[in-house]
């Protein structure tokens, strides 16, 4: 077993670098187990125990997914701690100078990438000499282009698209015109809180969440060989459950009356890709990125033309965009769930990964059905 070392004198003096070069943050320092819901594969009664060392290893994940995907693969034979609180848009988190230094007395930093945690490269390059080891989810996935150089004639492609009434070849067009399909691209590290024009939101498509479960089973494995079986007898269990989630989503979105869907926050790229539909960003990448009054006016444009009744907006952030494009056309607003993080109502209604995942699917087909 790796046995975890406490390297008080090295994190300590650390901490106090951080601290007098500036790298801490307003935000708090790390919470508990992102409050995992009762009845969820990722429950697990080790989320409620204090932080005493043990032999098991000590994982910091960045937020929600990664928790969810890293607590199915290790069950109660490693102790999981996910950084950024419950709440927190993970956009706008930063590291604090302790969170820097847990981080590094950790055994396994698992973070997406991607550009999603552009304080990553940084944290990592701190714990240089420590035994930490980084494992990047995505990593080897082909990442997508952003669109938030794009959005401004998105809307004006999209309709393109249903004035030739192709909706299922000009959806794969319309990624690849507007440099959301480019594959092979390398996403590498060290991306800031634009991801570095990248779209991090992988997990958000079931096939490329199991590849995210894979990488990081493997790096778990490396770090722990004689838990290896056990790891990997968890992750088919959970992948099985990704595998059949995955075919839902093919199933349930292959014959539905339309093939777009607008949504505030430009989440949802490889979601669409992967099942042929296109998403309609109302503004981009950044959930807090206000459109201008020319976007909105396209928007609106675009979905009176198209008689849109349904615009999405995202948890954690304000629904107002999407509220007034809404009240603009007769429509109606819904959640498209981007699964950044784990509501209050989330928890109390016991929902994961899994749960929120088939939320959107019910909230996708009654929209592209309407």
């Amino acid at each position: 077993m790796l046995n975890v070392k406490i390297r008080h004198l090295a994190v300590l003096s650390l901490a106090a670098m951080l601290i007098a070069s500036g790298c801490g943050s307003k935000n708090t320092a790390s919470n508990a187990e992102e409050a995992a819901p009762a009845s969820s594969a990722t429950a697990d009664p080790s989320a409620a125990e204090p932080a005493v060392k043990t032999d098991k290893l000590d994982i910091k994940v960045s937020f929600y997914p990664m928790y969810e995907f890293t607590k199915n693969i290790v069950g109660d034979l490693a102790d999981v701690e996910t950084l950024i609180p419950a709440g927190i848009e993970p956009h706008d988190w930063e590291p604090t100078a302790q969170d820097m230094a847990e981080i590094s007395a950790a055994d396994v930093l698992v973070y997406n990438g991607a550009g999603m945690e552009g304080w990553a490269q940084q944290v990592i390059d701190s714990a240089k000499g420590t035994q930490l080891v980084a494992v990047e989810a995505s990593k080897g996935l082909d990442i997508m282009e952003g669109v938030e150089e794009e959005e401004e004639h998105h809307a004006d492609e999209a309709d393109h698209d249903h004035e030739a009434g192709e909706h299922a070849e000009e959806a794969e067009h319309n990624h690849e015109a507007d440099g959301t399909a480019e594959e092979g691209h390398d996403h590498g590290h060290g991306h800031d809180h634009d991801h570095g024009g990248l779209d991090p939101h992988v997990w958000l498509a079931p096939s490329l969440a199991i590849k995210e479960v894979r990488t990081i089973e493997a790096a778990l494995a490396a770090a722990s060989p004689e838990n290896a079986a056990a790891f990997q007898t968890n992750s088919d269990a959970y992948i099985a459950k990704l595998e059949q989630l995955d075919q839902d989503f093919k199933a349930g979105l292959k014959d539905t009356k339309r093939k777009d869907f607008i949504t505030q926050h430009a989440a949802f790229g490889y979601l669409a890709k992967e099942y042929g539909l296109t998403q309609v960003p109302i503004a981009g990448l950044s959930p807090e990125q206000e459109p201008s009054a020319a976007q909105m006016a396209k928007i609106v444009e675009f979905a009176k033309a198209h008689k849109v009744k349904t615009i999405f907006f995202e948890t954690l952030v304000s629904s107002s965009v999407a509220d007034t494009i809404a009240g603009e056309i007769g429509a109606k607003s819904a959640v498209l769930n981007p699964i950044e993080g784990l509501t209050e109502a989330d928890r109390s209604s016991n929902l994961d990964y899994l749960g929120i995942m088939r939320q959107n699917l019910e909230a996708l087909k009654t929209a592209l059905n309407e």
